[in-house]
């Protein structure tokens, strides 16, 4: 089964979305920008979501983790709980 390594954060409204996502092109650590926004748990970890396969999280998500390029912040992905960013680490 293929695996993907992603990392996310996750805020109430597509505006403050695009506006951190704007920080991390601008230079911003990923990691920092979650930590201090991040309304997930895994914001603790700098939105580190480890290892996991198709179908474990929500279908909206799934879609992006499975095809979007390595590396390349991705978002605002609209789910039931909000709109995330996500960086996919890795793909196998």
């Amino acid at each position: 089964m293929v695996q993907a390594t992603a990392s996310h954060l996750l805020v109430s409204t597509e505006a403050q979305c695009i506006a951190l996502k704007e920080q991390i092109a601008a230079g911003a650590d990923f990691a920092a920008v979650a930590k201090e926004h991040s309304s997930c748990p895994s914001g603790a970890q700098g939105g580190a979501l480890g290892s996991f396969g198709p179908g474990m999280m929500v279908p909206e998500f799934d879609k992006v983790v499975f095809s979007a390029p390595l590396n390349e912040v991705q978002g605002p992905v609209k789910t039931q709980f909000g709109y995330h960013l996500l960086v996919v680490t890795s793909r196998g």
